[in-house]
């Protein structure tokens, strides 16, 4: 797993926009000029555990008070996967389709093979600032699992009160 304070790979995704309806680019450098971004590595689209992880991040409402930073969601599914997802869910950012996994690779939370699939993404989130440099990261294996939101959110909040 990439490590906090390491530099975050960049990468240029397809995904939805944050209705799941329209399907875009979005690249971490564009987010990141726009302000921190948390990037929000996940299993499978619909897999139950995966849809409480995405879900639960939906119901964190203090991300979404929060206008500077931006929040992707990047699993190895298609985006019509992605966008159906989305919409069943009522998620409200986008979910961006690493479908050979090479971003996933990059961040250090691929599985080489998942319960019969090659080249899934383990669950991890890392919180990356506006110099592309790791401030949060967090992964694991088991996807049910879910990660230290307050961790999360007092990483953001740091950053915030280093702005």
């Amino acid at each position: 797993m990439l490590q906090e304070g390491a530099e975050a790979p960049g990468f240029s995704l397809p995904g939805t926009d944050d209705a799941g309806s329209e399907l875009r680019e979005y690249s971490l450098a564009d987010a990141l000029d726009a302000g921190p971004v948390l990037v929000n590595f996940y299993v499978f689209d619909f897999h139950p555990q995966c849809t409480d992880h995405v879900c639960s991040l939906h119901d964190v409402a203090w991300f979404e008070l929060d206008d500077r930073l931006t929040v992707f969601g990047i699993s190895t599914d298609r985006t019509f996967s992605h966008s159906a997802f989305a919409q069943q869910e009522g998620l409200t950012f986008p979910l961006l389709s690493d479908s050979d996994g090479n971003v996933a690779e990059a961040y250090d939370v691929l599985f080489d093979e998942f319960q019969g699939h090659k080249r899934i993404a383990k669950r991890s989130v890392f919180l990356v600032d506006t110099d592309g440099t790791v401030r949060f990261a967090w992964s694991t294996e088991d996807p049910t699992t879910q990660p230290d939101w307050g961790a999360v959110k007092d990483a953001v909040d740091a950053l915030d009160a280093a702005a």
